[in-house]
């Protein structure tokens, strides 16, 4: 069974984008300075070709590498390392008890400490590792049967019964791009500019923006209309990349309840866009990502947070950076307000669809939370 992180250039790039995802995996050791840290670790980054790396602390420091004094490797995160090899291997995953026998904890205290570095229980860790391994065997062209008992799964029903939770559709649907799949979608001219909403039979799979912001957005600004031109066909091919697969068909109606509903929140009319109540997002995320994304829907309309502030929410302090990707991974703007995340210093970052869009979204959102009720 593969893991994370197999090779020297994986953990690399690991260590320079300080993955959280790494932590607890593998340790680095910096040859001139004689010290070993984990891939989060804040300290500036060594050049490559003086980097070593190492499976476990014992490893490192039976080297003479000594553990960093900023991030502490050898504390809580040896007996991390230990739980995530053993969740790795393992077939199946041993139970909480078990895996509390094997690195002399109680099963509470495990729980809590595996939990603290990252943001996961041992359950849920192994049930996104599952997943990871199932996904990237379809997409490697694996047939479903060989896919899902490669991955660990050990029936068809266990895998089916999380597929939705997972992948968004079925795995052999997943497998073949979305082949099978009827993928509905409607265009609209908003108050934000041309937008295009999509949806599959599960749910909401796609909001997002193309062309150019107009020039006011809240009451004043556009209302709905058709989209044409470039910005039409720019909106379908981004929609044509992410299902590559899919039976793409416009919509008859269906969704107008939808496009009307983001342009009454557009205009300020009303302070929380729920999709789900029409239809459940179908996003197939990570477990990052969803937690990342369940964090960002809980940040108060007009109120930003910071990259770190998330991260903290989430119990991943170290994690910014992940934040960052997962916001740009976002598929669904608004419904998952990511332009509500900033930098510590108030700047805006980066936003998938514009920081002109973003800018004018956060004001908007202030304006109408100052606004008498």
């Amino acid at each position: 069974m593969t893991t994370p992180f197999a090779t020297d250039d994986a953990r690399w790039a690991a260590v320079t984008s300080r993955d959280p995802a790494a932590d607890g995996v593998f340790f680095y050791g910096v040859r001139s300075t004689g010290i070993y840290c984990r891939p989060t670790c804040p300290a500036r980054r060594p050049s490559r070709s003086r980097v070593a790396f190492f499976e476990t602390t014992e490893a490192a420091e039976a080297q003479g590498f000594r553990s960093c004094r900023r991030c502490r490797p050898g504390e809580a995160n040896g007996v991390v390392a230990q739980v995530r090899r053993l969740l790795d291997t393992a077939d199946p995953p041993p139970s909480l008890g078990e895996l509390g026998e094997a690195v002399g904890l109680s099963p509470g205290h495990l729980q809590r400490l595996f939990k603290r570095a990252t943001g996961l229980s041992p359950k849920q860790y192994a049930d996104a590792r599952r997943a990871e391994r199932l996904k990237s065997g379809l997409r490697q062209g694996a047939t479903v049967t060989a896919a899902l008992y490669d991955a660990g799964y050990g029936s068809s029903r266990a895998l089916y019964d999380k597929a939705g939770e997972h992948l968004g559709m079925s795995p052999g649907a997943y497998r073949r791009g979305g082949l099978g799949v009827t993928v509905r979608f409607t265009l609209a001219d908003t108050p934000l500019g041309p937008m295009l909403l999509a949806a599959t039979p599960k749910g909401i799979c796609a909001l997002r923006f193309g062309g150019g912001a107009p020039e006011r957005a809240g009451p004043d600004g556009p209302g709905p209309g058709p989209v044409s031109g470039s910005d039409r066909e720019d909106l379908l091919c981004g929609l044509r990349e992410e299902f590559p697969k899919a039976t793409l068909v416009e919509d008859e109606g269906d969704l107008d309840g939808c496009v009307q509903a983001v342009i009454s929140y557009l205009r300020g009319e009303r302070r929380r866009l729920d999709l789900t109540a029409d239809l459940a997002a179908d996003l197939a995320p990570t477990a990052f990502q969803q937690k990342v994304w369940k964090a960002l829907q809980a940040i108060p309309y007009g109120e930003t947070r910071s990259y770190a502030e998330v991260a903290e929410a989430i119990g991943r302090p170290t994690a910014a950076r992940a934040v960052g990707r997962a916001c740009a991974a976002n598929p669904v703007a608004l419904v998952v307000p990511c332009h509500r995340v900033v930098r510590a210093d108030g700047g805006l970052a980066g936003y998938r669809w514009g920081a002109d869009r973003k800018r004018r979204l956060l004001e908007q959102e202030r304006a109408v939370r100052e606004r008498p009720e």
